[in-house]
C-alpha cells in the first residue's frame, strides 16, 4: 500500500520549494501536487499523457483549448492529450493534485 498526507505533501513541496511535486509514479499513471501563488503566472505547456485537476483550495481561471472556466476547492477538470491549458486570474493560491495517464514523460 502506499498512501499520502496532504499536510506532509505540502511540507515536503515547500521545504524543496517547487511548485510541482510528484508523489506517485507508476507505469499506468502518476501523481503530483501544483502549487501556483495568488496572481502567480501558469507557464505549462501541453502534456503527451491525459490528465486530471482536482483543486483542493484556492480559486482562479483555467482556460483550455481558448475557453476559461472558474475552479474552486472541489474543481475537477479534465485536459485530453495535447491540449494547450493553463490557469490564471489566480485571486487565491491555488493547491491542485495532478493526475496523468499514463505517468508522465512515459509517452511521446
Amino acid at each position: 500500500m502506499k498512501a499520502f498526507e496532504l499536510d506532509d505533501l505540502l511540507f515536503q513541496q515547500k521545504t524543496e520549494r517547487r511548485a510541482y511535486l510528484e508523489f506517485l509514479r507508476q507505469s499506468s499513471m502518476s501523481v503530483g501536487l501544483y502549487t501556483l501563488p495568488a496572481g502567480g503566472v501558469d507557464r505549462q505547456k501541453p502534456h503527451a499523457e491525459d490528465e486530471m485537476y482536482y483543486v483542493i483550495r484556492g480559486h482562479g481561471v483555467i482556460n483550455v483549448a481558448g475557453e476559461d472556466r472558474t475552479v474552486q476547492a472541489g474543481s475537477s477538470v479534465f485536459i485530453a492529450a495535447g491540449v494547450e491549458h493553463y490557469f490564471h486570474v489566480i485571486e487565491e493560491e491555488l493547491v491542485i493534485l495532478v493526475f496523468f495517464a499514463p505517468a508522465e514523460g512515459t509517452t511521446e
